[in-house]
């Protein structure tokens, strides 16, 4: 079992940045793949990025803005979001898998933490 718990999120404006971080209760060591989704209202939740055993993905959208990081002795990993967009408005959430997969798949990771609100004012 794995329990997680976001941290960071707040109001920026636009251009802006922010750290988001995720404490994990048990140990990110062995997991294959730590990610970050996000959620609009009336959307769909969405892959946003992810750091596993073979190194780090980005959805296209936060290609080049955004960085995922991860700290096995301390148990978190983070994303810092840099030249934020109104469109990055969203709640985020951290999520942690075992088992080796798509990374980009909310349906297979299994561990969620409970969300942090983004938002991005123009």
């Amino acid at each position: 079992q794995m329990q997680l718990v976001e941290s960071g999120g707040g109001l920026v404006q636009a251009g802006g940045s922010l750290r988001l971080s995720c404490e994990a209760s048990g140990r990110i060591f062995g997991a294959y793949a730590m990610g970050w989704f996000r959620q609009a209202p009336g959307k769909e939740r969405e892959f946003v990025a992810a750091i596993t055993w073979s190194g780090a993905y980005y959805a296209d959208s936060v290609k080049g803005r955004f960085t995922v990081s991860r700290d096995n002795t301390k148990n978190t990993f983070d994303l810092q979001m840099n030249s934020l967009k109104p469109e990055d408005t969203a709640v985020y959430y951290c999520a942690a898998r075992y088992s080796s997969g798509n990374y980009g798949s909310v349906d297979e990771y299994p561990y969620w933490g409970q969300g942090t609100q983004v938002t991005v004012s123009s």
